[in-house]
């Protein structure tokens, strides 16, 4: 999972910081590396049923503060997903991604008030926390073995649950 946008580009009303060059840069890393790696990876494919599979962010399907540009390359990425599974499928191939819930790593790190992101999803998870790295791996893991043999096209979400809540619980309001 190959994803970069300008720092820029990640802070502020969408509008204001969408530029032609990091909307281009944006996508072209976050979204078409990853058909880049399937046309690359084609030869080594055709030795076996592969599993090829990309990290997603709910950014693809909500807004989300300062996410931007982020989210639309996200989006892109999910709509490659089904194209590639559909391109292929037919040669036995799957291909899926895993929209994870937000974690502590150095991408994140370029997304303003990020830390404040991670307790916003953990205090309205219906699992009242965040995922850990090792979740994120045993559903990698999953969709890359046998037991996941008729699983295309699809963006697992493992994230405790957030992407599922529209208001979360009521029970913490005053």
């Amino acid at each position: 999972a190959v994803g970069f946008a300008p720092a820029n580009e990640l802070e502020g009303n969408f509008i204001e910081a969408t530029s032609r060059e990091g909307f281009k840069i944006a996508h072209d890393i976050s979204s078409y590396s990853f058909v880049a790696l399937a046309k690359a990876g084609k030869d080594f494919l055709s030795k076996g049923n592969g599993s090829l599979i990309t990290l997603s962010y709910l950014g693809s399907q909500k807004t989300l503060p300062n996410y931007n540009v982020m989210g639309l390359a996200k989006a892109s990425l999910e709509a490659s997903v089904r194209f590639l599974a559909v391109s292929l499928g037919k040669e036995g191939h799957r291909v899926n991604a895993i929209s994870a819930g937000p974690i502590k790593t150095l991408a994140a790190s370029g997304v303003k008030n990020f830390k404040k992101m991670l307790s916003y999803n953990a205090e309205r998870a219906p699992l009242g926390r965040n995922v850990s790295t090792e979740e994120i791996g045993n559903a990698a893991t999953f969709l890359a073995s046998d037991l996941a043999s008729g699983i295309t096209g699809e963006t697992l979400y493992v994230d405790a649950g957030f992407n599922i809540t529209a208001m979360g619980s009521l029970e913490d309001s005053s």
